[in-house]
């Protein structure tokens, strides 16, 4: 990718003095922003839960449940490179605003519909699309905003924070909306509501510099330039590759865990317990990220992170008991803030900021193309396979395909960027 450039911003004037670096603790605008957006992703992991059982209530289908989730993640997706594109072209901040705004008024609605009972199934999937559609266009901002208001010195610790953000949203969002919804029909939409009314709230409070570093990007060629840019960087595609080959290989192998906990008398409780493994790993990994950036260069620890899954694919061979389990998902996603934090980093601290929004826009896409190829896989391998059977072959492709990407000199020997 480019040089490290350097950030523009308010007061960088070639008369001003530099700002005193203070506490990340004590650095009111990051705080801000990142409990805005902590409250906007809780809310939707309680929203991924309670709005599948309201279809599921109002209509009896598992098909039209199942299709919230779908309509989602496809906004998403089909938005994910233009919402990269604009936040390389338009004001940043700007951006943020009115993506929350349209989403609090979104989430919004729904309450609203319940009280004048006129919540429609067409209604519940309009308000899946506008989710998936704004966070399309406000994660990349959010990203690029961290980097507005962290100095470089702290950007690690700040994209380490953020981790927890995203692990403990999703270890909580799934039984906060069990227990919202016990309490009443209305009430974890009302919850999903507030966050996203909270997160609007920190957008307008905090004032960063949401200006792109240079303008003039054409609308129509801007749009695949993240993939250019990833695809013309052998140490940065290589990593997205290994990072995308981990979320093919562990989205495929969580529905042949589902079969083994299933058939050996877990019951519901008892395997949305196991899979919170990964969640409670990834909070875990969060503490581990400065550790294993000082301990490895970028390209040995993404082999290693990656390598770790080989043999917590095999772990069932062993014991499939769900104990054993809960620790394999656990020791799986140790690594996998360390990995998405260097991401991120080698993105900051090697893309140009035009580029930036399309560049973490064509990561957040290649990465997601993982959910729906991995659950689809796993599908299909456990409709001819047992279960044991296809995590034992998805463990050996894994460790064929990282020895192959390792006999190379680029992963063994890429070292972190001197700068920033």
């Amino acid at each position: 990718m480019t040089a490290l450039q350097v950030e523009r911003g308010a007061g960088t004037g070639p008369e001003s003095e530099p700002e005193p670096v203070v506490p990340l603790r004590r650095n009111w605008r990051f705080q801000a922003l990142w409990s805005g957006a902590a409250a906007s992703m809780l809310g939707t992991m309680v929203a991924d839960t309670a709005y599948p059982l309201m279809l599921l209530a109002m209509t009896g289908s598992p098909a039209l449940a199942g299709a919230f989730g779908a309509v989602q993640f496809t906004a998403s997706l089909l938005l994910g490179l233009h919402g990269g594109a604009v936040a390389d072209r338009q004001n940043r901040r700007v951006i943020l605003i009115v993506s929350d705004t349209v989403r609090a008024l979104t989430t919004l609605s729904v309450p609203l519909a319940l009280w004048l009972d006129r919540l429609t199934v067409p209604h519940v999937l309009a308000v899946a699309a506008v989710i998936g559609a704004t966070t399309a266009y406000a994660g990349p901002v959010r990203m690029l905003a961290v980097r507005s208001v962290v100095p470089p010195s702290q950007l690690r610790a700040a994209l380490t924070q953020d981790e927890i953000r995203v692990n403990g949203a999703s270890l909580l969002g799934p039984p906060l909306a069990g227990l919202l919804l016990g309490v009443g029909r209305a009430v974890p939409f009302l919850a999903v509501a507030g966050g996203s009314l909270y997160a609007l709230a920190t957008s307008c409070l905090v004032r960063f510099d949401g200006r792109p570093a240079a303008d003039g990007a054409s609308p129509a060629g801007g749009l695949l330039d993240g993939l250019r840019e990833l695809a013309g960087n052998r140490l940065m595609l290589a990593v997205l590759a290994v990072s995308g080959l981990i979320n093919l290989a562990g989205t495929t192998c969580l529905m042949p865990i589902v079969v083994l906990l299933r058939d050996g008398g877990t019951d519901s409780t008892g395997i949305g317990l196991v899979l919170a493994g990964e969640a409670v790993g990834g909070l875990l990994g969060a503490l581990l990220v400065r550790p294993l950036h000082r301990w490895f260069g970028p390209g040995v620890l993404t082999l290693l992170v990656s390598g770790m899954l080989v043999p917590v694919l095999l772990v069932p061979y062993v014991s499939a008991a769900p104990v054993v389990l809960f620790a394999a998902l656990v020791l799986m996603a140790l690594g996998i803030p360390a990995l998405r934090v260097m991401l991120d980093l080698l993105v900051f601290q090697r893309v140009a900021d035009e580029l930036r929004g399309r560049v973490i826009a064509a990561s957040m896409t290649v990465l997601m193309l993982g959910v729906p190829l991995g659950t689809f896989l796993g599908g299909v391998l456990l409709g001819h396979f047992q279960a044991r059977t296809v995590l034992g072959s998805v463990a050996v492709l894994l460790a064929v395909t990282l020895l192959a990407l390792a006999v190379p000199r680029l992963l063994r020997t890429a070292q972190w960027p001197t700068a920033g």
